[in-house]
């Protein structure tokens, strides 16, 4: 049998390619974890923001909606003057109420994805999901803003005592949910 030199030239040369072929690993990983403090803090910041998205949904938009719902828009319309006035308010109110069902919608969907990355999980998240109900919120809240509010100062504005007791009514139900 022929005797062969395991520690011949070609041997070491490849043992030693390994050797370093492993340094350039380790080297590119452990240059990877120069970032994992920046990437534990996002993890943080989305754990938080998930979580006032919760609390915003759940307490506050809700309750908004419902606000405008039984007091904000009732109240106008009783208010408004019969005829076109009236109409506008009516088509409008009817938009905000099937805009807020749609929101409800949206969040209904992406909410159990939203309840998860607060627990710390790391699902998978549609972003057109999330952009489709940012911008129907943004969208919402303009048309609220620039058409629906300016008419309704302008309707309760002539009925002094109607804008009154819906301050009165908002300002007790604050009052007793903040206690």
């Amino acid at each position: 049998m022929p005797y062969t030199d395991t520690c011949d030239p070609v041997h070491i040369d490849a043992s030693l390619a390994g050797f370093s072929e492993c340094h350039h690993d380790f080297v590119a990983q452990l240059h990877s974890a120069l970032y994992l403090p920046d990437l534990v803090t996002a993890a943080g910041k989305a754990r938080a923001m998930a979580n006032d998205l919760l609390v915003m949904f759940s307490k506050r938009v809700s309750m908004h909606h419902a606000e405008e719902e039984r007091e904000l828009f009732p109240a106008v319309l009783r208010a408004a003057e019969p005829g076109a006035e009236l109409d506008e308010v009516r088509a409008m109110v009817t938009q905000l109420v099937r805009e807020h069902r749609d929101m409800d919608a949206r969040w209904t969907e992406l909410r159990p994805k939203v309840e998860a990355v607060a627990r710390g999980e790391v699902p998978a998240l549609d972003a057109g999901l999330i952009e489709d109900m940012v911008q129907h919120f943004f969208a919402h809240a303009h048309f609220e803003e620039e058409h629906f509010l300016p008419l309704a100062q302008k309707i309760l504005g002539r009925h002094g005592e109607a804008m009154a007791a819906l301050g009165r009514t908002l300002h007790e139900r604050h009052r007793a949910v903040a206690a």
